[in-house]
């Protein structure tokens, strides 16, 4: 696991610094990353998600639309979802909150739950989750 999530973040952090200088491809896209607004001791949750067998295809379908959602919610920093090229149907959540409360707010949402409450029937097991500190301070 913890290899993994080493992986994962190595992955994530060249693609937020990617998407800092590449040039939109897609007219209303979400606003880039901004590591300055990023508070010291951030809230962030590594988490993933196994599809049952023949599963897979349905449960990227309902994750999916996580994306737009949870990158539209203005309480949201940063969020990736990830799917494992060698394993089909295994996603990789990174999301990044100013607080718990926030994420806790998140996780209210009609949406989430929604989404919660497809697993049983599409997910092996439940969310494993790592609730994560942010650290560094910013400069300015």
């Amino acid at each position: 696991m913890q290899s993994l999530v080493r992986n994962s973040l190595c992955v994530l952090l060249s693609a937020a610094s990617m998407a800092m200088t590449a040039p939109s491809a897609v007219a209303g896209e979400a606003p880039r990353v901004r590591y300055q607004e990023i508070p010291d001791g951030a809230y962030s949750v590594v988490a993933q998600v196994r599809a049952k067998p023949g599963k897979e295809d349905a449960l990227r379908a309902a994750t999916l639309p996580l994306i737009e959602l949870v990158r539209g919610d203005p309480k949201n920093l940063v969020y990736f979802l990830q799917e494992d090229r060698a394993k089909p149907g295994h996603f990789i959540f990174y999301e990044v909150f100013a607080s718990q409360a926030d994420f806790d707010a998140h996780n209210a949402m009609p949406y989430v739950k929604d989404w919660f409450a497809k697993l049983p029937e599409l997910a092996d097991g439940g969310v494993e989750v790592m609730r994560m500190a942010v650290l560094g301070k910013r400069q300015k």
